[in-house]
């Protein structure tokens, strides 16, 4: 569950006192909507230190403002050879720019969550963000609709955040595990004392670990994580291979009215339905449910999204001779 990352800040100091001072003074001028003394001075930081990622970083979001095109992909180009690991995002600037660019780093999301996790349960409240309880509704009346029983002995939440999901579900939950990629979201949702487990990882690189050991889950969920997950069939494949018989796999993305995946200029994915429903089959389940909702409110305008639940798929006639 998540806002448009590149809304927060990810500074580092670039270790001269003036560079970082122009680099203040020019966010100032930004932020009084000076376009141009903003840009002069941060061109002024990184001549003073040329490898000070953060200005170039606000330099190419300036100058894409300003119209400097080119600028602003030699900018991002700086940034991203200045910060590999790309805590900024630049690579993802560059693919808007249809230029290149490569999918979001986990350094990214780590490290702009990992500050902003203390303010996260306002922010999202300020946004009118439902995707846990409508997710919950969704689960209660798919069992309802299979006469099973509204409860789960397992539920793994994926991205787990500050521990909304947590919260939702808790009561319908016997055990219940969450994985967050940042450290300083698992603090806040440890706080909450809703969780068994609670652990520190990459969403794939967790369910390996759980495959590997052979666990299964009755419930999955996934609320607003995969805006930040381009091709959504490695994770579906992986949810798969941990996903109990009888258990559900209930997520919510945002979506677009075409096929395939959309990068947006927030910097979070949309996947078309085609692409959903394609990768929950190449994952070897079926679809459940899936309807169009809205998760959350930007701009005074609701974001759209689908809310989709999936299940593994029957053995088919074939398989059992």
């Amino acid at each position: 569950m998540r806002q448009a990352l590149h809304e927060t800040k990810v500074f580092s100091s670039s270790g001269d006192l003036l560079a970082d001072r122009r680099y203040e003074m020019a966010r100032a001028y930004r932020g009084d909507g000076d376009l141009p003394a903003a840009i002069d001075l941060l061109e002024q930081a990184v001549e003073l230190q040329p490898g000070f990622a953060a200005a170039w970083f606000d330099l190419g979001d300036a100058r894409e403002v300003a119209g400097q095109r080119e600028g602003a992909v030699t900018a991002f180009e700086e940034a991203l050879k200045a910060d590999p690991a790309d805590r900024h995002g630049a690579g993802l600037r560059l693919r808007l720019l249809d230029i290149g660019g490569h999918a979001m780093s986990a350094d990214y999301v780590r490290s702009v969550f990992d500050q902003y996790a203390r303010k996260f349960d306002d922010a999202l409240a300020a946004l009118s963000y439902s995707a846990p309880q409508m997710l919950a509704q969704a689960v209660e009346a798919a069992c309802r609709d299979r006469k099973r029983p509204v409860q789960f002995g397992t539920m793994l939440d994926l991205g787990c955040g500050t521990g909304l999901s947590g919260d939702a579900f808790r009561p319908v939950v016997d055990w219940m595990e969450g994985v967050d990629l940042s450290p300083g979201m698992i603090e806040q949702a440890r706080k909450k004392s809703l969780y068994d487990r609670l652990d520190v990882g990459d969403l794939t690189e967790s369910l390996d670990e759980r495959a590997r050991a052979d666990a299964r889950f009755n419930l999955i969920v996934a609320a607003d994580v995969f805006v930040y997950c381009a091709d959504l069939t490695l994770i579906a494949t992986m949810a798969a291979q941990v996903l109990a018989f009888d258990g559900l796999f209930a997520f919510t993305v945002e979506t677009h009215p075409n096929d395939g995946v959309l990068l947006g200029p927030k910097l979070r994915y949309a996947h078309g339905e085609k692409h959903v429903r394609e990768a929950i089959a190449a994952a070897g389940m079926t679809v459940l449910h899936l309807a169009p909702v809205s998760t959350r409110m930007e701009a005074d305008q609701p974001v759209p999204g689908l809310l989709v639940i999936a299940g593994l798929a029957p053995p088919s006639p074939l398989s059992q001779r």
